[in-house]
């Protein structure tokens, strides 16, 4: 057995996408379904391209329905978890782009931010936790996580 993928319906393709590429996602694939009217997009972390490339997984897949829904709630999926690098600097970058983070990373460990569709994104450091600093040590939750 082996992980292949996660998928999430999203409201709007372009936005949700634009989301991922700011966390750093790559878009491996993308398929349209005229007869089932949705088209899916596959999109793999930095390091998980080559794999997801070549044997297809593992992936995030957003599935975009060409007819309008509602999608509600968002946190009852629970959340989609990446490693990064530096936690610090992508929630900065994050930050400069105009994405809210619900869950200040004060450890140097973990934050949590949300998507176009409000499903939570949890960003956990890689390796040991960073040292605490600020603007983030002081920094308040917003909303929801």
């Amino acid at each position: 057995m082996r992980y292949l993928h996660t998928m999430v319906r999203v409201s709007n393709l372009e936005e949700s996408l634009a989301f991922f590429e700011k966390l750093g996602l790559t878009e491996v694939r993308r398929s349209d379904s005229e007869k089932g009217r949705f088209t899916n997009v596959h999109l793999a972390a930095r390091d998980d391209v080559e794999a997801a490339t070549s044997v297809r997984a593992p992936t995030l897949e957003l599935t975009y329905n060409w007819d309008p829904e509602d999608y509600k709630g968002g946190r009852n999926f629970g959340h989609l978890a990446f490693e990064v690098d530096n936690i610090y600097e992508l929630c900065q970058t994050l930050i400069d782009s105009g994405v809210t983070i619900n869950r200040p990373p004060r450890d140097g460990h973990m934050a949590f931010i949300r998507t176009p569709d409000n499903i939570s994104i949890e960003l956990l450091q890689k390796g040991g936790r960073l040292a605490p600093q600020e603007p983030w040590l002081s920094m308040q939750n917003v909303g929801t996580w």
